[in-house]
């Protein structure tokens, strides 16, 4: 099976000047992205020791934002950050509200009634992305973290009070537009309808 990163090549003949094979570096950057992408789908199926991992990267980065007493601004950022993916994750792919008006990508729509036929809850944002979004995120900060030079000084308690308060605001209008649009991001605590057992 022809690798995808030599398809631009595969239709130029060893004597064409039009098209040059790729350079060292491009073979390079080739293979580290095969490799990683190769890591990826190996871990794909494994949620819950992605997760862990990931948390224990967080607790690692804690560690050495609470020994070292500094690194704030970045840890503020990280926490914005997250906060984003995780509310592109509780996000419905298609906004009701906006989807209204539009026809094209009608399946994907949450329903607005009883009446209408189930659709299953598709998130902006996959479960995988927002994992590995998350975990590179935390794991640039945390090599930031080792120089001095990005250690810029500022009064923490006023970042922690801010995000604290963009925090619950931001999750409170979330909540009302799920209230709103009876939809739930999560799968646990929904019913499941199971089937007659043949004994009964």
């Amino acid at each position: 099976m022809a690798s995808p990163y030599s398809a631009p090549y595969a239709d130029s003949a060893p004597g064409d000047s039009t098209g040059s094979p790729p350079g060292p570096l491009a073979n390079a950057w080739a293979a580290i992205s095969r490799r990683q992408q190769r890591f990826l789908d190996i871990w794909t199926p494994h949620t819950v020791p992605r997760w862990i991992s990931t948390f224990v990267v967080i607790l690692a980065y804690m560690l050495r934002i609470i020994l070292a007493q500094g690194w704030y601004l970045i840890t503020y950022g990280l926490g914005i950050y997250i906060l984003n993916l995780f509310l592109a994750f509780l996000t419905p792919k298609v906004d009701p509200v906006t989807h209204q008006s539009e026809e094209d990508d009608e399946g994907s729509a949450l329903p607005t009634s009883n009446a209408e036929e189930f659709r299953p809850f598709i998130r902006r944002l996959p479960e995988f992305k927002f994992w590995y979004s998350m975990t590179k995120a935390v794991v640039i900060c945390l090599f930031l973290s080792l120089f001095e030079f990005t250690n810029i000084p500022v009064f923490w308690p006023i970042l922690v009070v801010y995000f604290i308060v963009l925090t619950c605001l931001t999750l409170k209008r979330q909540i009302k537009h799920m209230i709103k649009h009876k939809y739930l991001p999560f799968s646990h605590g929904k019913t499941i309808y199971q089937g007659k057992e043949g004994g009964r």
